[in-house]
Formats: C-alpha cells, sequence, structure tokens
C-alpha cells in the first residue's frame, strides 16, 4: 500500500499593496520556507496575524502548501 510522506512545507502570505490602474487590485505574496511540520493551523494563523500587524498592506490570504513523497 501506498504511502505519503511529507517532504516540505511552506507559509504563503498574499497582500494587497494597490491597485492598477485598470481598477483591480494589485497583489504582492511572500513565503516561509522550511515550517515545522507538527505546526498546527492555528499557529500558523497566530503568527499570520501578527505578521499582520506589521505590514502596512492588509493581510488578504493564508495557505500552507505541503509537498508529499509517494512510496511504495
Amino acid at each position: 500500500m501506498a504511502q505519503a510522506i511529507l517532504i516540505e512545507s511552506k507559509l504563503r502570505l498574499t497582500f494587497e499593496t494597490g491597485m492598477k490602474e485598470n481598477g483591480e487590485p494589485l497583489f504582492k505574496s511572500k513565503t516561509f520556507a522550511n515550517i515545522n511540520n507538527n505546526v498546527t493551523s492555528e499557529q500558523l494563523y497566530q503568527f499570520s496575524n501578527a505578521i499582520d500587524t506589521l505590514s502596512a498592506d492588509p493581510l488578504v490570504s493564508v495557505q500552507r502548501d505541503d509537498r508529499y513523497r509517494i512510496i511504495n
């Protein structure tokens, strides 16, 4: 039976940095690599909120990107 082994985890925060000439929002992302495998969603949410308070731009999205190796 195949197994999935977590090999990498990243946290991606997206901020709205302004507006384009056509009125659409402009976004910028910041990625934090090497997130500990044992970090919970609640801990990532708290970290994201702390970064948001330090940023001049509003936080609009928080994503956790996990990469797995599939073995047999």
